[in-house]
């Protein structure tokens, strides 16, 4: 299991991902989940995935492989003119790896299947995310729908429901995330530290900040400690049954 997080504020796009994969409570490793292609000046993209471990390593391998090739006849990731064009050569690379290692008759929905969020910014077009799907077919996000969670998501939703705002800064758009990954790594052993954590700033078409956040890391601390006792805090402050 795992759990990312793409969301859209105003100034940019920022990413959260843990790095637990797990086959099993004696079975734990950490992986990173967060993949970034760059071409300073020009374009950014951003990439999480979730879901079986080795159909999201072939997919992104597979977009390295071709985006790094001096001559293919594929499409690369460093080449396409939009985001939507971008999102679509994704897809089609998922249904090409699922197609590749499934049996005749298997399903994208079955032990292969993986999701994917992708998100960053070509010159002359505005940031953009989208959430993959499976069979390879994808959303884009809107006013609506600003976010896209993969993996684990419901322990951590609901704060992201009742916090966001379009308006938030960097540093409180962290603030939420890191209280969202929290209430998750507390409900659900497979999710777990590091987190990898990325903002990509409106048209600056570089990675801003970068950001590994481990169990010693004090802020993180800090937050997950001041989260725990606002909870117990507001819990207290509520009446009492009347009954």
């Amino acid at each position: 299991m795992t759990y990312c997080v793409g969301l859209k504020i105003d100034r940019g796009l920022v990413f959260m991902s843990d790095t637990r994969t797990n086959a099993g409570m004696d079975s734990i490793s950490t992986f990173k989940k967060m993949h970034v292609w760059e071409q300073p000046g020009e374009r950014v993209i951003v990439l999480m995935s979730a879901g079986n471990l080795a159909t999201t390593q072939a997919v992104v391998s597979l977009l390295d492989e071709r985006t790094k090739a001096v001559t293919d006849r594929h499409e690369k990731l460093l080449e396409t003119p939009s985001m939507y064009q971008t999102v679509r050569l994704l897809g089609d690379t998922v249904k090409e790896v699922i197609a590749q290692s499934s049996p005749a008759g298997e399903k994208a929905d079955s032990y292969f299947n993986a999701s994917f969020i992708l998100g960053g910014q070509i010159k002359g077009s505005p940031p953009r995310l989208f959430m993959i799907y499976p069979e390879g077919n994808f959303i884009e996000s809107t006013d609506d729908t600003p976010f896209f969670q993969i993996g684990e998501t419901k322990y951590g939703k609901p704060i992201i429901i009742r916090a966001y705002e379009k308006t938030m800064s960097l540093a409180e758009t962290v603030k939420l995330l890191l209280v969202s990954f929290d209430s998750t790594l507390k409900s659900n052993l497979s999710v777990g530290l590091p987190l990898d954590l990325l903002f990509l700033e409106q048209d600056a078409f570089q990675v801003g900040l970068k950001k590994r956040i481990g169990q010693d890391d004090q802020y993180y601390r800090t937050i997950s400690d001041g989260w725990s006792n606002a909870l117990k805090t507001a819990f207290a402050s509520l009446p009492d049954f009347p009954g």
